[in-house]
This record gives structure tokens, C-alpha cells and sequence, in this order.
């Protein structure tokens, strides 16, 4: 008996140090999994240090634009608003049937955002009394030729928002120069509902005409005062022109640059190119005012005046067609300034911000390769 109890209490303890064993086994290969999978995937720069997603990346560029569209809204009436809403319509259908066409994951690709700034971005732009197969051209054309015929997100050379932009400039003038006066001058802001209508069928309210609501804006109207003869001091005497920019326009200038501030702040963008656009900017704009301010507006003017504000912390940086390096963004942002006032001064259109980007657009891969980084160990990029 006492022998069987010795054979039994052997057997029980090689099975106790085998499953230790095991367990030993199973653990060095858990912690060993956790060290390659979580903690080694740090070590390689760049390091996150909070969550990031393409997702929340497009949206807080979204959030970012609300406050400007809600002062739009109230100073121009729900135009912007109606653009945004057919933009994003007519940009998540024609990425879907792209999608389709190309056999790729529908659902996926749709949810990260990426078309809704796009539809966002050109219906901010827009005339806010642009006819509906206007919007929805310009969303389905940046998307389809600029974005998925590239290869989507992240293999477009080109914002696809301007080029769907410079498009409508270029083959329907007429329409995409019917900017509305601001309740501030009087303007008549029509309704949602009144908006929507006009937007699908060209049809006002009784006893309004588009005249009566439309007009020129302060680029505009300064680049043709001053085609007259006219100095800056009388033309901006006129009642359209606020403190620094054209009225209505400052304000929602005001709140997209306070949201481009926010985007700075929580490092979804860098401060780079939207310093180097604006800062050549109000540089070429200073230089020409200082030699001869009657004939060539101020710098200030220049920046809260048009889209100069949504081009530098919205447009110009685009992760995708910007340039890669910091040293890059601010000459892809400085480039864009200088040719923005190039365009406004002496180029045939009063804003030149689509034309810019796109140009700078073009010269990115360049920049990149002058401003590559130096690689450790190495003394050139």
C-alpha cells in the first residue's frame, strides 16, 4: 500500500510540473505576442499618441467648418447649406457606383469621410444660389476624374474639390458668379424651403428677381473699380466693404480661420503650409500696398476677403496632394500665396485659390524631392 501511494503521488506531480510546464510555455508566448504586436510597434517613428483614423480625421474637418456655415447661413440665407447637402449626395453616389465598378468594399471606403470633405469643401465654395446639376456635377466630377480614376484615397495628385471647383468656373461663368448680398446691406435671405426650390426648378418667390439679391463681391468689385481708374480708398467707400473685408464675408472668414486654429491645435493639420500661404499673402499684398496703396489693396484685405482662409487650412492642407515634409509645406503654402496674389492682381479672375493649389499641386512631387529629410547617419535626405 504504501508503495502504490508513492507510485500515485509521483504520478500527480510529473502532471502538475507538466501543466506548469504548458502554462510556463503558453505565458512566455502570450507576453512574447503582446511585446511584438503592441509595445515593438512603437518603436519605429512616427509615434501615435492618441487614437487617429482616417474617419475622425475627415470629420473634425467637418466640425471644423459648422460655426462658418452657421454665419453663412445667417447672413447669406440656407444656399451653402442646399450645396452641401446635393454636393454630398451626389459625391457618395458617385464614389459608391465607382466602387462598384472597380469591385472594392462599398461600406468601407464611403465611411471614411474622405468623399463628404470633398462634397463639404466645393459646397462651401460655391455660389449659394448654384443651380442643383451644378452642385452635383462638380461633386460627381472631383470625385470620379480626381479621386477613383487615380486610384482613390491617397493616390490623387490633385484636391479633388478644386478641380471639381475650376471645372464650373471654366464652362459655366455665368452661374458661378451669382453671389448674394448679406442681410447687413439689406439682402433679401430667402428660406429653406424657398432655397430648395429655386436650387431644383429656377423658380423664386413671387415679386423677387435674381438681381435683387444678387451682386458682386468685394474681390470682384475691387478688381473692376480698379480696372476704371478708381482708387482703393473710393472703392472701398463702398457700403459692401466692412472693417477689413468685404461685409459678411469677414465674419465667415473670422470663424474658418478659428477653426483652422482648432485643427492646429488638436495636430489634426500642421501649422506649415497655412502660415507659408498666408504669410506670402499678406508679404505680396504689403509689398504692392506700401509702393502704392492707391491702387493696390491691403494685406488685410487680402486675407478676409475671398477664400484665402479656406484654401490655407482646408485646401493647401490636403495630406495627400501637399507636400510631405515641413520644410515643403511651407513652400507649397508659400508658392500658393505668392501665385493667389498673382492671380487676383493681375490673372482674369477676382480669387485665384483653386488655381493655385492646383498648380502647387503640380509642383509637389519636386518640392518633396529638394526637401526630403535627412536620414540618420546620412548628411543629405
Amino acid at each position: 500500500m504504501p508503495l502504490c501511494l508513492g507510485v500515485r503521488r509521483a504520478a500527480v506531480g510529473e502532471e502538475i510540473t507538466s501543466r506548469i510546464s504548458v502554462l510556463s510555455v503558453s505565458l512566455r508566448l502570450c507576453v512574447g505576442f503582446f511585446l511584438r504586436e503592441v509595445m515593438m510597434t512603437t518603436i519605429s517613428s512616427p509615434h501615435a499618441h492618441q487614437p487617429a483614423s482616417v474617419t475622425r480625421v475627415m470629420l473634425r474637418v467637418v466640425y471644423a467648418l459648422v460655426p462658418a456655415i452657421i454665419a453663412h447661413t445667417w447672413l447669406f440665407g440656407w444656399g451653402m447649406v442646399v450645396n452641401i447637402a446635393i454636393a454630398s449626395a451626389a459625391a457618395l453616389g458617385a464614389e459608391a457606383a465607382m466602387l462598384a465598378l472597380r469591385g472594392r468594399a462599398i461600406n468601407v471606403t464611403l465611411s471614411d469621410g474622405s468623399a463628404l470633405v470633398t462634397a463639404v469643401l466645393l459646397g462651401f465654395a460655391l455660389p449659394p444660389l448654384a443651380p442643383w446639376w451644378l452642385v452635383a456635377l462638380g461633386a460627381a466630377f472631383a470625385i470620379v476624374f480626381a479621386k477613383q480614376l487615380y486610384g482613390g484615397l491617397g493616390y490623387n495628385p490633385f484636391n479633388p474639390a478644386m478641380v471639381g471647383y475650376v471645372l464650373l468656373l471654366v464652362s459655366f461663368p455665368r452661374e458661378m458668379t451669382t453671389w448674394l448680398l448679406p442681410i447687413t446691406l439689406g439682402g433679401e435671405v430667402l428660406s429653406f424651403v424657398e432655397t430648395a426650390r429655386y436650387s431644383l426648378t429656377g423658380v423664386l418667390p413671387a415679386g423677387l428677381s435674381l438681381d435683387a439679391l444678387s451682386g458682386a463681391t468685394p474681390l470682384d468689385l475691387m478688381k473692376t473699380e480698379l480696372s476704371l481708374n478708381k482708387t482703393v480708398s473710393e472703392t472701398l467707400a463702398t457700403p459692401i466693404f466692412g472693417a477689413v473685408g468685404g461685409q459678411g464675408f469677414e465674419v465667415v472668414n473670422g470663424l474658418v480661420l478659428l477653426g483652422g486654429l482648432w485643427l492646429v491645435w488638436n495636430r489634426t493639420i500642421t501649422w506649415h503650409a497655412p502660415v507659408g500661404l498666408l504669410g506670402a499673402l499678406f508679404l505680396m499684398a504689403g509689398l504692392f500696398w506700401s509702393l502704392d496703396p492707391d491702387t493696390h489693396a491691403g494685406p488685410l484685405f487680402h486675407l478676409m476677403s475671398g477664400g484665402a482662409m479656406l484654401g490655407a487650412f482646408f485646401i493647401a492642407t490636403d495630406p495627400t496632394t501637399c507636400a510631405t515634409s515641413n520644410r515643403g509645406r511651407l513652400m507649397f503654402g508659400a508658392g500658393a500665396g505668392v501665385l493667389i496674389y498673382v492671380i487676383r492682381t493681375w490673372g482674369g479672375y477676382p480669387d485665384g485659390i483653386a488655381f493655385s493649389v492646383l498648380l502647387m499641386n503640380l509642383a509637389a512631387p519636386t518640392i518633396d524631392y529638394y526637401t526630403r529629410p535627412r536620414v540618420y547617419g546620412h548628411t543629405k535626405g
